[in-house]
C-alpha cells in the first residue's frame, strides 16, 4: 500500500523498484495495481492507499531483502508478504464502487432468517 500523496510517477517507480528486486533474485508471476482504495482504518493519517499487488517465487533471503527495503521505503504505507499454495486462484479485486457484504445483506433484511429463534 503506498502514499497516494506521492506523484503516480513515484509510486510506480516504487513498484518497479519491487519488481525489478523480485525479477533478480526469484519468479514475478502475476502483478496488479489495483488503484486508489479507501483503507479499512487511517494509516499515517491517510484513510486510502494506492495498493499494489505482487505474487511470486522467491527464496528466502530474497524474502529478507524485500523486507527490509519496503520497511525503510519512505512512500510505502504498508505491506505484507504471504507464503501461498502454488495452486491457489489468483484473486481479482473487486471494483472500487462495488457494494460491501453489508449492503448485499441489508437488501433482504426483511425477510425471516432461519437461524432466528422461535
Amino acid at each position: 500500500m503506498l502514499d497516494p500523496q506521492l506523484d503516480a510517477p513515484a509510486r510506480d517507480g516504487m513498484a518497479q523498484e519491487a519488481r525489478a528486486q523480485i525479477e533478480a533474485g526469484g519468479k514475478l508471476k502475476h502483478e496488479n495495481s489495483w488503484g486508489l482504495r479507501k483503507m479499512a482504518y487511517e494509516i499515517r493519517r491517510r484513510n486510502e492507499a494506492d495498493y499494489r499487488w505482487f505474487r511470486f517465487e522467491a527464496p528466502s533471503e530474497l524474502l529478507d531483502s524485500l523486507d527490509h527495503n519496503l520497511k525503510i521505503a519512505d512512500g510505502v504505507l504498508r505491506f505484507r508478504i504471504f507464503k501461498v499454495d502454488p495452486d491457489a486462484p489468483v484473486i481479482v479485486p473487486p471494483m472500487s464502487g462495488a457494494p460491501g457484504p453489508r449492503e448485499h445483506s441489508a437488501q433482504g433484511a426483511g425477510e425471516p432468517r432461519g437461524d432466528a429463534a422461535e
